[in-house]
């Protein structure tokens, strides 16, 4: 498969110390690199970004001044991180490509476009907003890429995508990823390709050799944060922990500096930098936890996350396994936690079940999490 990929990009193969490509990409580059439509869903953490990354820096041409591809992806962090992977993998080719997010300085990503770039990593407001005053042109963009593509089909984003996807070349080729892929959105991305190739990758031997475990806490709502406490104690721990509501979340935060734990928080309504600022020094280890509303779900892929807290229950089954995922990436261990009352223990069940993933109803004694026994507690090895 990599043999087919121009020099550059088999040499930064080599240099990335990865040994084998995942089932995702061998089944993706081959069809995406024929020039097909692809609608792909591959569970998270196996290396989908590379998979449509790879042939779409192969397809660029450093001679052509023009756009010739745009990467679309529904959250700032998404399009940041993907435009770092273009970084690194098109070292020394000549392609030029540049980030343009909503929330952003206006001017500066007008500076950016003066410079002719190749290939776009956007969100899809602000790209079509520049695309509308004619600072974008799209006349010679050959390919278009949706990624986490059920995110960005939702209803407050398909108008735009559509009309993105429209102001291209007839003959482009779509390609769209997601984890997760419902009939519905499926059907949406089948009316925005042409005779697409549909793959759909159970699970990947390569990427999933981690173990992650599911448990659970069965507490009363107002009985979460003192659980949150104990779980950013737990030494050596990284944790994501997920709230649903933004105006909570300030209230988390400041109850945890009182009891001085450094934790983050990662929310749409921050500005970008505090946003970046946040990532990055949870990335660098810097804090221990980060508290964040599910625009940290979708495709973030931070090396050694141990456990994701669920705080707030998820609102459908996607969204747990959405979560689930930033943990047990490319091979690491991983724990799972929510923290539930009795009702919500009822639904966790019902979807670890239609998900074949065993549970475990868990304790915490003497600051460690152990296993419930009737005569005295016993701590899990």
């Amino acid at each position: 498969m990599l043999n087919n990929l121009k020099p550059f990009l088999q040499e930064a193969w080599e240099k990335s110390g990865f040994e084998t490509s995942t089932s995702i990409q061998d089944a993706a580059i081959p069809v995406i690199l024929e020039g097909k439509d692809v609608i792909a869903e591959s569970p998270t953490g196996t290396g989908k970004t590379l998979a449509y990354l790879l042939p779409l820096l192969n397809k660029i041409d450093p001679a052509v001044q023009s756009l010739q591809a745009v990467v679309l992806a529904s959250s700032q962090e998404l399009v940041m991180q993907v435009y770092q992977e273009f970084q690194k993998w098109s070292e020394g080719s000549g392609i030029r490509g540049t980030s343009i997010i909503g929330g952003a300085n206006l001017k500066r990503q007008l500076e950016k476009l003066k410079k002719r770039p190749q290939v776009i990593f956007a969100t899809p407001g602000r790209l079509l907003e520049l695309i509308k005053q004619k600072k974008v042109k799209m006349h010679e963009v050959k390919m278009v890429v949706l990624d986490e593509g059920d995110q960005l089909l939702i209803p407050e984003h398909l108008g735009t995508v559509q009309n993105i996807v429209k102001s291209t070349m007839s003959d482009r080729q779509v390609v769209l990823f997601s984890a997760t892929m419902k009939t519905a959105t499926e059907k949406l991305a089948k009316d925005l390709t042409k005779e697409p190739e549909v793959l759909r990758i159970e699970k990947d031997e390569v990427a999933s050799s981690g173990k992650v475990e599911h448990i659970y806490f069965l507490c009363e709502p107002r009985d979460k944060i003192k659980l949150l406490e104990k779980i950013a104690r737990i030494e050596g721990s990284k944790s994501l922990a997920f709230i649903n509501d933004i105006g909570e979340i300030q209230v988390f935060k400041e109850k945890l500096h009182f009891k001085e734990l450094s934790v983050g928080i990662l929310h749409s309504d921050m500005k970008k930098l505090d946003r970046q600022a946040a990532l990055k020094s949870f990335r660098d280890g810097k804090m221990k936890m980060l508290v964040a509303t599910d625009v940290a779900a979708r495709g973030l892929d931070i090396q050694g996350v141990t456990h994701v807290v669920q705080i707030d229950f998820p609102k459908d089954i996607t969204q747990y396994v959405h979560r689930a995922g930033r943990t047990g990436r490319m091979g690491a261990d991983g724990i799972v936690i929510s923290l539930v009352t009795e009702r919500e223990e009822r639904e966790l069940k019902k979807y670890c079940k239609e998900l074949n993933l065993p549970l475990h109803k868990r304790i915490f004694f003497k600051g460690q999490i152990a296993e419930e026994i009737e005569k005295g507690q016993k701590l899990r090895k």
